[in-house]
């Protein structure tokens, strides 16, 4: 009953008055005591979407707060309701006790609100590792507001523990947000990929289920959600959807004069919080080494004909086992091949990734693999092959400079993505096409530099893996494969012999 009469107030909504919409809004809030849906639209259609991991948002004001709210009160036993940082919860507790007509049952010292059958918790994970005091919690609604605030490995260990020991209970993730405004939050236009990366070669609408497994760490996206076994193991593929919504679909927040509010941004953020859109330029660091849109345009350039005579290098970054993959990129000239990614744990040793690098060489090409960690061993097998392989230590020195000679690098790592951002260049001879996908601009476009002791010094890779929440392997593997490396058959001595050369230790 309550929804019918909400449906004839969106009716009488187009021929009243401002003053008599603001009171029609009253008479909706005084109809529905326990939370419903607003009408037909964005809103309900989340609320009653079958995925297991639901995004509803992108744009501002299409009512995120109240669907997650609503959904903890009306569809679940036991809730928790995740903001990165803990102050920023205050306003979906204050929207709750608005929605509630009261605040009674809210524990402000536990942060949970108890009310008859039902248990909504609030909690805040600022600092990478703070996941882990929810280890082991169970929850059959798991909330992450603002979900592009998140690192990929805080919501991954979160959603673990999504379960439930009531039979017939159902259990999913309702992740809300707008685009994301940095590149921290770019992973989640990867997890989301067949709704929001507009390269994605089959694109979901808006509503479809898609299912995905994690097979060997990583995620496959899979015909159904029948359960299937892979190594011994029974897996069960989740459900994921993405659902648009705007402030043009809240019909009561649109009376207040809100989407003039929105209108007056200044682009981009016009674009991300007025009209949703994943793809609008979002705010750099102003020391990220390299620009977003020097990779935008190179990726533009690239074409499967596109290739420049013979490879001239093989960059690999080696993984073993967990998310993390072992990556081999492939430079003709100024052209990269696609990427060829394996899963960790198709490498587990230094012969497995030796084996993989070895398969992907043509004409000659020589191999740059980072030695630092487990890149060693497969160096090692490489070089006892007889491979043309070059070790490249991060933590070493450089020797070269910046390409205006004024300024040099504290250490090769630093060396090394500077060039790239230099070969990225847009004024750069020959312009350099780099292969397609949103996961290759996010990791060239994540670490930043400072100087320190007036030397270029680039974001560790710790350091970086510790603020975005993953490795950036293919950005790794492109950097390397950038190295110019001669090729041996083109430094022989006058005895015939191969002279040595090693372009990380010249002047």
């Amino acid at each position: 009953m309550a929804l019918e009469a909400l449906e004839k107030l969106k009716g009488l909504l187009e021929y009243a008055t401002p003053d008599e919409r603001a009171e029609l809004a009253k008479i909706a809030r005084r109809l529905t005591p326990a939370w419903v849906p607003m009408f037909q639209g964005p809103q309900k259609s989340a609320y009653e979407s079958e995925a297991d991991v639901l995004f509803y948002g992108g744009a501002a004001g299409g009512g995120k707060t109240d669907l997650v709210i609503g959904a903890a009160l009306t569809r679940h036993r036991r809730s928790i309701i995740f903001r990165r940082i803990g102050t920023e919860l205050q306003a979906i507790i204050d929207r709750m006790a608005e929605i509630l007509g009261t605040g009674e049952g809210f524990n402000i010292q536990r942060n949970v609100w108890k009310l008859p059958e039902r248990q909504v918790e609030f909690g805040a994970v600022p600092v990478l590792g703070d996941e882990k005091k929810y280890q082991g919690r169970p929850h059959d609604l798991k909330v992450f507001d603002e979900i592009t605030s998140f690192p990929e490995s805080q919501f991954r260990f979160l959603i673990t523990w999504l379960r439930t020991s009531n039979k017939g209970q159902r259990c999913r993730v309702i992740c809300t947000g707008n685009p994301p405004v940095d590149s921290q939050g770019e992973w989640v236009i990867r997890y989301w990929a067949p709704w929001l990366d507009k390269d994605h070669p089959n694109p979901a609408a808006p509503g479809e289920l898609r299912w995905f497994a994690v097979i060997d760490g990583k995620d496959v996206e899979v015909e159904n959600g029948e359960p299937f076994h892979h190594d011994g193991k029974s897996i069960r593929p989740q459900s994921r959807t993405f659902i648009p919504s705007r402030v043009q679909d809240n019909p009561f927040l649109m009376e207040t004069g809100y989407e003039a509010t929105l209108q007056a941004l200044p682009e981009p953020l016009r674009s991300q919080m007025l009209e949703g859109d994943f793809m609008a330029g979002k705010d750099e660091n102003p020391f990220q080494v390299i620009p977003s849109a020097w990779v935008v345009a190179a990726q533009a350039r690239w074409s499967e004909q596109g290739r420049q005579g013979p490879m001239d290098s093989v960059g690999q970054d080696v993984a073993r086992g967990g998310r993390a993959e072992t990556v081999i990129a492939r430079r003709h000239g100024a052209w990269y091949d696609k990427l060829l990614c394996y899963p960790g744990v198709a490498t587990p040793d230094g012969p497995s990734a030796a084996a993989v690098a070895m398969s992907a060489v043509r004409d000659g090409a020589p191999i740059h693999v980072d030695v630092i960690g487990c890149g060693t061993s497969p160096y090692d097998h490489l070089n006892q092959a007889g491979v043309h392989v070059v070790a490249v230590n991060g933590a070493g020195a450089s020797y070269g400079t910046d390409k205006s000679g004024m300024l040099r690098f504290y250490n090769l790592r630093a060396e090394l993505w500077w060039k790239m951002r230099e070969s990225l260049d847009p004024a750069a001879v020959p312009p350099m096409a780099l292969p397609p996908g949103q996961d290759i601009r996010a990791d060239l476009c994540a670490p930043t530099w400072s100087l320190r002791s007036g030397k270029i010094l680039i974001e560790s890779k710790e350091d970086l893996m510790a603020r975005i929440g993953r490795s950036p392997d293919k950005g790794d593997a492109i950097v390397y494969a950038g190295v110019e490396t001669p090729k041996r058959a083109a430094f022989s001595g006058r005895s015939g012999h191969v002279v040595e050369y090693d372009p990380l230790k010249s002047a």
